[in-house]
Order: structure tokens, then C-alpha cells, then sequence
């Protein structure tokens, strides 16, 4: 393995659209929310090391799931679990860990991974993030792979590329927002827009650069602490200093601004498990298109619903179509599957 590949996995997200499985004391990156015998984070650690040596994978989580983290991967030292103080978005926690990591190899080449993708395909995940290594290793590149669209989504943020562009890896155009159903139908039909997954590919350099030019506050807050990065000094330094950094995504922090960002458009299957519709696709159905998560059921003229409860639990359903049905702890959530979007909110109101 290369010495010179690194990973950070972003594990410090709640999750609350998958609510009630989903808790702030327990988020969904820790549930085996497929019944596959391993968490989120434990396949998505599983995954990239078949690239990256174990010693080079970094996760980045809120500091109240640092004993989660360690608990499910055993493999995984306690100075490579990097702790957020605060919740910050994706920019400042990206930008620290590349510090880090730059201090430690500058000639460092790294993917940034959400830790709660699901990929079955794992021989082509590494074939493509292989490729994005190579070609970061050579170019001073801001790289993202891009998931080929299946449907009109409007929960995706999209990638727009040259249409006219024939290398494997593409000039991006522009990011676009999450649009309307109407614009993710002209997307699809123009066929040179990608979804973002959120999975990203630099050198050190190219990316503590990007931060330099289009970020100089934030990279100086963090600038100061170099010193401190990989000694006992550094956990002082950002308990002191995190918060301070502005609460803003990758996205908007560099990669819009930047003009060398490229995208590969991925070969494999990719779900970003971010709702119970999206899970409801995962899952295997019955021949009404009902999924069903550890429950046992008697189901009657029943469609397109997605039942989770506790091991073994009975559950009888009558007329019920299109449905969240989600039994946990001392939680019953009945939900139209077409409003799921709500639930965050719903969540919200509860607190």
C-alpha cells in the first residue's frame, strides 16, 4: 500500500431524517441500518482500506462519539479520531485534518468519504478512487466523484461538466443546487450532470492552497495551531479555537470558487442512505413492494411501506400505502414516505 495515501471519514453527522433509529446520543453512521452484519462506518472503513494504509485513515466526529468510534473500529488508535468540539460543518474539519495530515506528509494524497454511504460494488469504488489518486498525485487538482443520476432527484446537489470534454476525468463547469423537479428532469436529459456525493480527492498541497486563496480567515485560525498538530499541545489548541471557525461546507468554501476542479464520473452503485425512502430501495420487498427491517409481519392490501421495529417484534398492518412505520425504544413514528423530508423538522419540534 501506498504510504502516501490517507483518508479522513466524516462520522460527526446526526442523521435526524432517520429518526427515531437515528439519535444525537447514537446517529446512523454507528446502526447496521441494512442488516449486513457491520455498521456504516465499519463498511465504509472496511472499504477504503483495501487503498489506504489503517494508519492513514483519519475520522472526524463530534468528541461526544469518540468511545462509539473506538468501540467499532478496534483497528483504529485513538490520535486518528480527530474530536469536534463544535459543530462546524464540513470546511473547518477538512481543513484541520489536511493540516494535520500535511505536517505529517507533504506529499500526502487523501480522499474525504461521508461515512454513511452504502457501496456494494467495492472493487470498482477503489478501481475509481485509484484513477482520482493518480491523477491528483500529478495535477494540482480539486477532484470530486461524481454518481451517474438514476432518477430526477431533488435532494442531490448536481456537478455540471463539459459536454464536449472526452477524457474519463472532466473539467467541472459549475455546481449546481438541489433543483426542482422540473430542472433535475432537464439535467438528466442533457446527460453531463453528475450527482454530488460528497466524496472528494486532492494532494495536501492543492487543497491547504485552495483554503489559502479562497478561505485566508479560516486558514489562518488554523495556520496558528500548526504547531500544535501531532503533539499533546494540539487537543488545548482546538478546544480553544474550533468554534471559531465559520460554519460552512466544502462546497461553498472552495469548491466553487476554485477553477481546477474536476470530476470522474463513478462506475459503481451508490446510495447515500440519507432517508427511509432511500433505505426503502436497499432493502429486498415483498411482491407490494413492502420492505421490512427485523420486524415480522402480517401484512394486509398494503403497498410500498417500509417497516423497522426491535428484533422479532409482531406487526399486523391493514390499507396502509407508502408508509414510514418505525418502531423503537419508547418511539412510534408513522409517516407518509412522501414527506419524509419533514421529519427533520419533526424532530426539531419535539426537542
Amino acid at each position: 500500500m501506498d504510504k502516501n495515501y490517507y483518508a479522513i471519514i466524516m462520522a460527526g453527522g446526526v442523521g435526524s431524517r432517520f429518526w427515531p433509529v437515528s439519535t444525537t446520543e447514537f446517529p446512523k453512521q454507528f446502526h447496521d441500518m441494512l442488516g449486513a452484519g457491520e455498521t456504516l462506518i465499519q463498511k465504509t472503513f472496511s472499504r477504503l482500506s483495501k487503498l489506504i494504509p489503517v494508519e492513514n485513515i483519519l475520522i472526524l466526529t463530534n468528541e461526544r462519539y469518540n468511545s462509539i468510534v473506538l468501540e467499532q473500529l478496534p483497528l483504529v488508535k485513538q490520535e486518528q479520531v480527530l474530536l469536534e468540539p463544535a459543530m462546524r460543518n464540513t470546511a473547518p474539519c477538512i481543513l484541520y485534518a489536511s493540516l494535520k495530515i500535511k505536517k505529517q506528509n507533504p506529499d500526502a494524497v487523501m480522499v474525504v468519504a461521508p461515512s454513511d454511504h452504502w457501496i456494494e460494488d467495492e472493487a470498482a469504488f477503489t478501481a475509481n478512487l485509484q484513477q482520482c489518486f493518480d491523477f491528483c498525485s500529478k495535477e494540482n487538482a480539486l477532484m470530486t466523484l461524481g454518481i451517474q443520476p438514476t432518477f430526477p432527484n431533488t435532494g442531490f446537489g448536481y456537478i455540471e461538466y463539459d459536454k464536449t470534454d472526452t477524457n474519463p476525468i472532466k473539467k467541472v463547469s459549475q455546481f449546481r443546487e438541489k433543483p426542482d423537479y422540473e430542472t433535475a428532469k432537464a439535467f438528466l436529459k442533457s446527460g453531463n450532470f453528475l450527482w454530488n456525493g460528497g466524496i472528494f480527492i486532492w494532494s495536501v498541497k492543492s487543497i491547504t492552497e485552495a483554503f489559502e486563496n479562497f478561505q485566508p480567515t479560516m486558514n489562518t485560525l488554523f495556520q496558528n495551531g500548526v504547531e500544535s498538530y501531532n503533539t499533546e499541545a494540539e487537543k488545548s489548541f482546538i478546544e480553544q479555537n474550533y468554534a471559531l471557525a465559520e460554519n460552512v461546507s466544502i462546497d461553498y468554501a472552495v469548491m466553487e470558487s476554485a477553477k481546477n476542479v474536476y470530476v470522474l464520473p463513478a462506475t459503481f452503485d451508490w446510495n447515500d442512505l440519507g432517508t427511509w425512502g432511500s433505505l426503502h430501495e436497499k432493502l429486498d420487498k415483498d411482491e407490494n413492494n413492502n420492505s421490512v427491517v427485523n420486524a415480522k409481519v402480517l401484512l394486509l392490501n398494503s403497498s410500498n411501506n417500509i417497516i423497522s421495529t426491535s428484533l422479532g417484534k409482531q406487526v399486523v398492518i391493514e390499507g396502509l400505502d407508502d408508509y414510514i412505520i418505525v418502531d423503537k425504544d419508547s418511539v412510534l413514528l408513522i409517516y407518509p414516505k412522501g414527506k419524509e423530508q419533514d421529519i427533520k423538522g419533526v424532530v426539531a419540534q419535539l426537542k
